[in-house]
């Protein structure tokens, strides 16, 4: 499950890979299957992480940096040095619990804004990790939620996509200076 990419878990005084907003086209594009995992991916891979980390995030997918390729970089501790983070490429979510709840949820690509999203409770995934391996993991609550989250960018969707509640929505947005017709709803 672990990631044996090491990459300290800190702030970098410059970002390796520049993170792109709420209404950048490169969001809403769907991600290419990686046909081989090979050290170009494991040096994207390093500079997510790298990123990631840098802008206090526990999760990052590879089109929010502009690049359209099914790579997903997670970590649910990142104040923690002794728990490595996942990569999880090309994943696939093979089940899913019928427990849903709702739970607020923020993105690297829409900072400052929090809203709650109903998703599945557990999920079960397969992927291939950062040597190309297959794995398959169980994955239930902060976990389940920031590998949907992010499994969601690779189809050009973002949680504001996914809230419910359109007056806080666009309260939210408004507050932060994001266009609310950048959302594209599938709630």
């Amino acid at each position: 499950m672990n990631s044996e990419i090491i990459v300290k878990k800190e702030k970098l005084k410059n970002s390796p890979l520049e993170i792109h907003y709420l209404g950048d086209r490169s969001l809403r594009q769907s991600a290419k299957r990686v046909a081989k995992v090979d050290d170009d991916i494991r040096q994207l891979v390093r500079e997510m992480l790298q990123t990631m980390y840098t802008a206090d995030g526990i999760g990052l997918a590879a089109p929010q940096v502009s690049v359209q390729k099914q790579v997903i970089v997670i970590d649910c501790e990142p104040d923690n040095s002794a728990t490595p983070p996942l990569v999880l490429i090309n994943p696939t979510i093979k089940r899913y619990s019928s427990d849903i709840c709702l739970f607020q949820e923020g993105c690297l690509s829409i900072p400052g804004v929090y809203l709650d999203v109903k998703r599945p409770s557990a999920i079960e995934v397969a992927y291939k990790d950062e040597n190309g391996r297959p794995k398959t993991l169980q994955a239930k609550e902060l976990l389940s939620r920031a590998i949907q989250h992010e499994m969601d960018h690779l189809q050009g969707v973002l949680f504001v996509d996914r809230v419910e509640n359109k007056l806080a929505l666009n309260e939210e947005l408004a507050k932060h200076k994001f266009s609310p017709k950048a959302v594209k709803s599938v709630a």
